[in-house]
Order: structure tokens, then sequence, then C-alpha cells
């Protein structure tokens, strides 16, 4: 089953490339699903249908759906969120307020990929095709799976572990609600299971992430940070739509001259930048394109001869390779700068900073008495060297 992952700054046309990718890949023969994970939610707009958050039949082959967090977080947060709600009140905030409170900071974006995959997870289509939200907010819908299956992995045991022995004592003397089974079962799922399925769907070589931008200086930025911050948690991307570009007969007009040459320039900048993934061009419309059938041409216009749902391009995946007596950790990150790198061996993973994203790498259990040895960016690659410790390596000798 493939998996596309349609990305980029807002306003630069991803609900209308997604559906036409879906639309076109549905009339050639696929069984496809688009869904909108964008809590704004344009595609039915752009289809000219009512969505709900069930699957509709929009065209042969081709069905829709648009996520509603509201929904989601009550199928995987309930118990969780019951139990926010009713500590926050005993603590006397009031109940409108307590109901906010208990939607943590990025409760909307896990349930939201946690409905993605379970869509996916179906059997009843080849291809889903997701309509994402902003740059920023598919970054933190994307490491959540990273952040559940490292730093709150124990969370569950010790709350388990405490309440078992909490529990008896504080009924009797306090009245703090105590979070039940329900809450520890609820959260062992969202941690253990369910973060492990999602990572290895975004990372496996089904999923690739498409990078929508304009021929604008702040599109093209986004998009170039995305594309490093995607290649650090391993989702890869497999091209590049540059949308609104002028058509030749336009750009020729004494009107547009200088419009087509700034686009030819900014053209040639985002193949460099990009590479070595393709550069997929959509020229500006006279109108809105909506519905199936505009849509369907608009992405046979897009694809051309290849296939909407096929993989575009390959490019290097984290990889670990043997290096005299030790080892070499090779994580791509295109256009990613030296100084805002950060690289540190913590117990078992090897922890990589970006920016302000950060990925914690398991590492295999033969690494386990490797401590970290170097770290530099090679032609837009990490390549971290770990090598035995000096004592060992003396001993042994």
């Amino acid at each position: 089953m493939r998996l596309l992952l349609y990305t980029g700054k807002g306003g630069v046309g991803k609900t209308t490339t997604a559906a036409a990718t879906a639309a076109c890949a549905a009339e050639r023969g696929t069984r496809t699903l688009v869904v909108s994970a964008d809590g704004a939610h344009s595609l039915g707009d752009v289809l000219e249908r009512r969505l709900g958050p069930e699957p509709l039949v929009v065209a042969p082959r081709l069905e829709a759906v648009e996520i509603d967090p509201r929904i989601e977080v009550v199928r995987h947060w309930g118990s969780v969120r019951d139990y926010l709600v009713e500590l926050f009140e005993h603590q006397g905030i009031e109940a409108v307020v307590a109901e906010e409170l208990a939607l943590l900071p990025g409760a909307d974006e896990l349930t939201t990929l946690l409905a993605v995959e379970e869509l996916a997870s179906r059997g009843s289509y080849d291809l889903v095709v997701v309509d994402c939200a902003p740059t920023g907010s598919t970054l933190r819908l994307l490491t959540l799976p990273d952040v559940l299956s490292t730093g709150m992995r124990l969370v569950p045991q010790l709350l388990r572990l405490l309440s078992s022995v909490v529990s008896p004592i504080a009924r009797k003397l306090i009245a703090v609600p105590v979070p039940g089974s329900p809450v520890f079962r609820e959260l062992e799922q969202l941690v253990g299971r369910r973060a492990t399925s999602l990572r290895r769907r975004l990372s496996a070589g089904e999923t690739s992430a498409r990078l929508v931008l304009t021929p604008e200086r702040m599109a093209i930025e986004e998009a170039r940070r995305a594309f490093t911050q995607l290649a650090l948690f391993d989702v890869a991307c497999d091209a590049v739509v540059m949308n609104r570009m002028l058509p030749p007969a336009a750009a020729a007009e004494q009107f547009f001259q200088e419009w087509g040459r700034l686009q030819a320039d900014r053209r040639t900048e985002v193949g460099e930048l990009f590479a070595p993934l393709p550069v997929i061009e959509a020229p500006l419309q006279t109108d809105e394109v909506m519905g199936t059938e505009r849509l369907a041409a608009h992405g046979r216009a897009l694809f051309a001869e290849r296939e909407p749902c096929g993989v575009l391009c390959e490019v290097p995946r984290l990889r670990f390779r043997r290096h005299g007596a030790g080892y070499r950790v090779h994580v791509p990150l295109p256009g990613a700068s030296a100084d805002q790198l950060d690289v540190a061996r913590v117990g078992t993973e090897l922890v990589v900073r970006a920016g302000s994203l950060r990925r914690a790498i398991p590492l295999p259990d033969r690494f386990a008495e490797l401590e970290l040895d170097s770290a530099r960016l090679e032609a837009g690659e990490l390549v971290v060297g770990l090598r035995r410790p000096a004592a060992t390596a003396a001993g042994e000798a």
C-alpha cells in the first residue's frame, strides 16, 4: 500500500495537488483514498462534495475523507481526557476550561495520525494520499511517533506502579481522583503498539512526502527546511511540485517578462536546492481547479508519463556501515547547517538535534560498547563515527 504525504507552506496549493494526484491515480485504475489531515479542511470544497469522518465515494475507485480531530480524540484519548477533566475539576477549575486543558498539546496531531494509519491499514486501498496541514504542523505530526516511542515509553509503567501502591491508601485518605486501568491501557496502546506501527509506516519504502511550493522566496525556504527535517526523521521525499508557474505564452508578454525571468531563476534554484528530486511544474490556472473531472485533468498534466502513485525518486536513507574497527552512521540531512547540529550518544540511542527538532535513533545491539568518535556533514549527509573505547581496543590488542 502506497502512502503519499503532501506538505508545504499554507496557500501554496497542497489540497489541489493532493486531490489532483488522487483523481489521476483513480482514473488510471488505482483504488485511492484522499485524506484531509488539515484542520482547515478545504478538500471537500475542491472536490465539491460534503465530506465527513468516514470515507465517501466521490468517483470510480476514488474515496475521500476529512478527519475530525474531535472524534479521533474521543476514540484514542477518551479515557485519558476524562481523567484529566476530573482531576482539573477537583482542583476547582470550571468544567468548560477543564475540558480545554485536557486536550494536551499534540493530542490533535497524534489522533489525526492514528486515523491515517488505521485507514491505510484497512486493505481497501492501493494508494492513500494525505493533504497535510501547513509545514510546521506536519512536522509535529510526523515526529510524534518518535517522541512516544522514546521519551514517553516508561510513563505508563511508572504511573501504573505508583497507582498500584498509592491508590488503595489515597482513596481512603484523600479525594484526589486516581487513574484507573482504562487510562493505563490507553496510554500503553498509544506509546506501545500504535507508536511502533506509526513509525514503521512513516519510514517504510512505500511512504513518500512531496513538497509543494510556489516560485516565492518564503515558500521555497520553508520547503527547504521541511526537506531537511523530514530526512532527519527518515521520511523520504520523492518530488517537489512547483505551482503557479507562468505559461510560456504569458511569460513572453511584455508585462510579464520580468516576472517570467524571476520565475525561471527560482525554478533553477529549486532544482539545485532539492536535487536529486524531480521538480514537477504546474502552470498558473485561469480559475480554481475544482471537481473530480478538472482535478483528474490537472493530475494528467502534472504527471504526464509518470505514475502519480509511483516512487518518483530514490534518495539515500538512514544506514549503518562498517568502517575499520568501528562503524559509521549515515543520516541524510540535505540543506542542513553544521552550526545548527548537535550529536550525542545517550544510552542505546544516537541523539541528533537539528535546529529545534530532536531525533533519537536506536542503535543496533552490537553497538552497545561503542562510543561516539566523530560527527561531520558531508555533501548533505551527517556522518557519525562510532568506535570501541580506547581501553577496550588496547586490551584486545
